[in-house]
């Protein structure tokens, strides 16, 4: 059994993704800011919510509780409220000598590579469904050659507006933030470990570009730390230099955040 990983800020180091292991276990967050400028940064957040779901993982908690307990622990140690704090999604890898686990909250992705070949690939889409108006038509904007311009940024705007609208209530999305409870709506998946060879784990910023560019997860997950880092220099390469108006890749905005961490199994 072996684990790599690899992250690439977007912008100013460290960024808000962050990424561990644990004995048993892969934790991956994907922070964003929250939208009162008082409250702690997300950096803070994605930092107190990482180490607190990293000591639990290891347990034989259900995914969604642990999660939902982290959040909770998170929330209690930063004076966090509902509805302004910052957010992550989460993503959790977790083995034993029978099984394997996986569960996010977010739109961060994980790939579970079976022993026949086929894969099982787990992500929660949800937020995607918020603003698909605005979403659609800032998609429209970049294939068509508009860029980052301003009223892209109105775009971007109005659906922020509406996601903090839609944050962790029903018919809208769940994420970790204040609220323990949007843990439970965690998406889970459980697999005999007998049955799984590998397990990529991904933010957005690096899964789309990699849907896009049509590289394989199997290939991906037979990387090592050095060879994930030089995947993600060039992920963060085409976007500057092949798609820096995101026209072929439509994106909210130039770079995103990237971290990607595999898990090979030494069974099957």
């Amino acid at each position: 059994m072996s684990v790599h990983g690899a992250l690439l800020p977007g912008g100013r180091y460290p960024g808000q993704d962050r990424w561990t292991a644990t004995p048993h276990g892969v934790v991956v967050l994907d922070g964003a800011t929250a939208s009162a400028p008082e409250v702690p940064p997300a950096e803070l957040y994605v930092d107190t919510l990482l180490d607190d779901l990293a000591r639990r993982l290891d347990s034989d908690t259900e995914l969604p509780i642990l999660i939902s307990e982290a959040i909770g622990a998170a929330a209690d140690a930063l004076a966090l409220a509902p509805g302004v704090a910052p957010s992550s999604t989460v993503a959790l890898l977790r083995w034993s000598s029978t099984t394997v686990e996986a569960a996010v909250l977010g739109d961060s992705t994980v790939v579970l590579g079976l022993v026949d070949g086929g894969e099982v690939r787990l992500c929660d889409d949800r937020l995607s469904m918020v603003a698909p108006s605005a979403r659609r038509a800032y998609h429209d904007r970049l294939r068509h050659g508009h860029g980052y311009d301003d009223s892209h940024r109105d775009l971007m705007t109005a659906i922020q507006r509406d996601e903090i609208d839609a944050r962790n209530r029903e018919h809208g999305y769940w994420i970790a933030e204040a609220d323990p409870a949007a843990g439970l709506h965690a998406q889970t998946e459980r697999l005999p470990r007998s049955a799984v060879s590998w397990a990529v784990i991904a933010t957005d910023g690096a899964q789309r570009a990699i849907d896009h560019l049509g590289v394989q997860w199997a290939d991906v997950a037979t990387r090592e730390a050095a060879e994930l880092r030089a995947l993600l220099d060039r992920l963060h390469h085409w976007e500057a230099e092949s798609d820096p108006r995101g026209e072929a890749l439509p994106r909210a905005k130039p770079h995103d955040d990237k971290t990607i961490v595999t898990w090979t199994s030494d069974r099957g």
